[in-house]
């Protein structure tokens, strides 16, 4: 049986890393090997039935609606999730068989780039839907045994637990008098994951090495970008279902590490505040973790964006921290205000080709997403000025849509404006300066917008309150 070496480069010259080989097949029991320092130490695993759980008809057909419902885009193989079916009543039995006899080899993932707010871009890996079918059934199988083991202290990607559980979370640690935080900042961490740090703990775990194999072999499918294949020697590839499981279980050795130093702390998936009750403690902590992270996780610390302070003004998960008379609240940090600024004007640009109906139905749907998940923090005098120079932006894109000059001097004496001022503003030009004037205002108000159908964030707002 030939086996496959997998090389991992190092983080830094410090961090000793650790190399394994991967069967093809299955021989009754799987053996990985692990180099561990100077000391060669080999891993047998039993074979229980984990991978017939996984492969049964009810799993798998609970993984199936599940991929179903997801949908989602093809793979490399450009197969839909309309197309499963019939793949799977032709081909079912032998997707099996391979899969139980250890010769299953999975498709290269589809590489997508999505912007980041800071320029840059996150790269995600779109497995094939026959491959999301397989790590779906793996993940359904596996999340109920490590729920068992994951921190009370970790809110992504799990069942029962929320982004807002985790900020109500955090605040309470911040009102106990832990005013002092770390903010963890892990850099690029879905694509620096040490692949062999992660069998390994896998494999504490996990005692049927096919199980272990098959998803050493999700790791290592490689990357389609373009036309080239790239190998994927590290790194947990982000899109699939598989992946935010892998990632809590990389990361629940951060949890329980800093439970074993006693820290109070709140992580959502790679977002993590570690709070402190003065800032010389939160200082000695951050260098101790970073320490932790590097040389024992092999993961990597963005050092410019990690800081030890106050958490007054501290990102987290979009929201921020703001000190009041009855405690600490939440606010929505300023960073989160600028790309809701940027998204409403793109939604409200004057040549954006958006007629009236499309672009009320997109407001609607972002206004409302956008309120639902920043319904804890303070915003009201935000949203009034917000709101503001929103209902500019749209009396643009409605001058403009009125296009020639007798068109607008007809639609302002329907919005009542006299005669006289229609017919001198009807001929001025420049759409922004149109738009805040006070005789634009008044034909197109508030109340105007609102019987049009267009969104106020301030509405929203308030409806959220009265729930």
């Amino acid at each position: 049986m030939k086996g496959r070496m997998q090389k991992i480069s190092a983080t830094n010259d410090s961090c000793p890393q650790k190399n394994r080989t991967e069967s093809e097949g299955y021989a009754g029991v799987q053996t990985f090997i692990g180099i561990t320092e100077n000391n060669l130490t080999e891993v047998h695993f039993t074979k229980d039935d984990l991978l017939e759980r996984i492969l049964s008809p009810a799993n798998l057909n609970k993984a199936y609606k599940q991929v179903v419902s997801n949908g989602g885009s093809g793979g490399v193989d450009k197969m839909e999730t309309e197309e499963l079916l019939p793949f799977l009543k032709l081909h079912k039995d032998e997707l099996v068989t391979s899969l139980m006899d250890g010769n299953y080899h999975p498709n290269p993932v589809r590489r997508v780039e999505i912007p980041k707010e800071n320029g840059k871009k996150r790269q995600l890996g779109i497995p094939t839907v026959v491959d999301r079918l397989i790590q779906q059934a793996i993940s359904q199988v596996l999340s109920p045994i490590y729920e068992r083991e994951f921190s009370n202290s970790s809110f992504g990607f799990r069942p029962k637990r929320s982004a807002h559980k985790a900020l109500r979370t955090a605040q309470n640690y911040i009102n106990a008098g832990n005013k002092y935080a770390v903010d963890l900042d892990l850099e690029q961490f879905f694509d620096t994951v040490n692949q062999s740090r992660l069998i390994e703990i896998l494999s504490r775990r996990i005692k049927d090495g096919r199980v272990i194999s098959l998803i050493h072999k999700y790791l290592r499918a490689g990357v389609i970008i373009g036309h080239k294949f790239e190998e994927s020697s590290r790194g947990v590839p982000q899109g699939g279902p598989l992946s935010p499981l892998l990632s809590n279980i990389m990361l629940n050795e951060l949890d329980k590490e800093l439970e074993r130093r006693g820290h109070p702390f709140v992580r959502y998936a790679d977002d993590c505040m570690i709070f402190c009750k003065s800032k010389r403690s939160a200082t000695r902590t951050m260098k101790h973790i970073i320490c932790f992270i590097e040389e024992t996780l092999f993961l990597r610390v963005n050092r410019e964006k990690t800081k030890a302070g106050y958490v007054r003004g501290m990102k987290f998960l979009g929201y921020s921290f703001y000190n009041s008379k009855v405690g600490f609240r939440l606010s929505v940090h300023s960073k989160s205000y600028a790309k809701l600024k940027a998204r409403l004007k793109e939604l409200t640009g004057r040549s954006n080709g958006m007629g009236y109906n499309k672009r009320k139905y997109e407001l609607h749907q972002f206004i409302r997403g956008w309120i639902e998940y920043f319904k804890l923090a303070d915003m009201q005098n935000h949203l009034k000025r917000i709101d503001q120079w929103l209902r500019r932006r749209l009396r643009m894109c409605i001058w403009k849509s009125w296009k020639n000059v007798s068109t607008r001097i007809t639609n302002l004496l329907r919005c009542g404006i006299d005669r006289w001022h229609a017919q001198k503003w009807g001929y001025v030009k420049g759409y922004w300066r149109i738009a805040g004037s006070p005789i634009l205002s008044c034909a197109i108000d508030t109340d105007k917008l609102r019987n049009a159908g267009y969104p106020m964030m301030l509405d929203y707002y308030s409806k959220m309150y009265r729930k």
